[in-house]
């Protein structure tokens, strides 16, 4: 089933000099599929995945995920299908340094406001253990190692139970031991949970182990290397 649908995007920066980021892409994206964006730096690669992340707005196309239309969203509906439908996972893991571990992975839980106070520390427990983080709960981001944090961030992304995942360079800060971790998280979660994975990358090594490899050159994906 596909959970993310882009036809003809394309982001262009108006200026002096026009930009043209994203060019004319088309894609779909299934549930269980781990997919790796590649391409040289300056190819479009982040600015494709801010865009399918609904973090950016297309100039024109029109993007549907989990069959709705997202494309005339206003800025609250999509800060709405964001919480609710996305996880994301950047190179550096951006958790809030005031925050303990639990504190950060239940903070996505609170802003969507379903659950009860034990409901989601309950949840966010259970996150942290999957990962194999829960003995580091009580602790602050700066008390971790970068794998760890890392994993908390993958916890923390996966809080509202996101039909996708999108992922920036998730192993790209972390040594090789850590990300070839990582790497086989994202796979798993995309393999044995049904979660649609999407991470940009430039390392060759994470992205042999993807379904699907999309390769960017100049905006536009590159069939003969996709």
């Amino acid at each position: 089933m596909s959970i993310l649908k882009a036809e003809n995007l394309v982001r262009r920066l108006v200026g002096e000099i026009p930009v043209t980021l994203v060019d004319d892409i088309s894609l779909e994206i299934q549930a269980g599929e781990f997919v790796c964006i590649m391409g040289p730096s300056g190819s479009g690669k982040s600015s494709l995945l801010y865009l399918l992340g609904l973090l950016d707005v297309a100039s024109s196309g029109q993007l549907w995920l989990d069959n709705e239309n997202v494309s005339r969203l206003n800025e609250d509906q999509l800060a709405n299908r964001r919480l609710e439908k996305l996880g994301f996972v950047f190179q550096f893991h951006f958790l809030l340094a005031e925050f303990t571990v639990l504190a950060n992975v239940t903070l996505p839980m609170r802003r969507l406001g379903r659950l009860s106070e034990t409901k989601l520390n309950q949840r966010g427990m259970a996150l942290l253990d999957s990962l194999g983080v829960a003995d580091q709960s009580h602790k602050y981001p700066h008390q971790l190692s970068g794998g760890q944090r890392q994993r908390v961030a993958i916890a923390r992304a996966l809080a509202n139970d996101p039909l996708v995942i999108l992922a920036d360079e998730p192993t790209g800060n972390l040594d090789t031991a850590s990300g070839a971790l990582v790497q086989q998280i994202l796979r798993d979660l995309a393999h044995q949970t049904g979660k649609a994975v999407v991470a940009v990358t430039h390392d060759p090594v994470f992205a042999s182990s993807a379904d699907r490899r999309i390769m960017l050159i100049d905006g536009k994906i590159n069939p003969d290397l996709s």
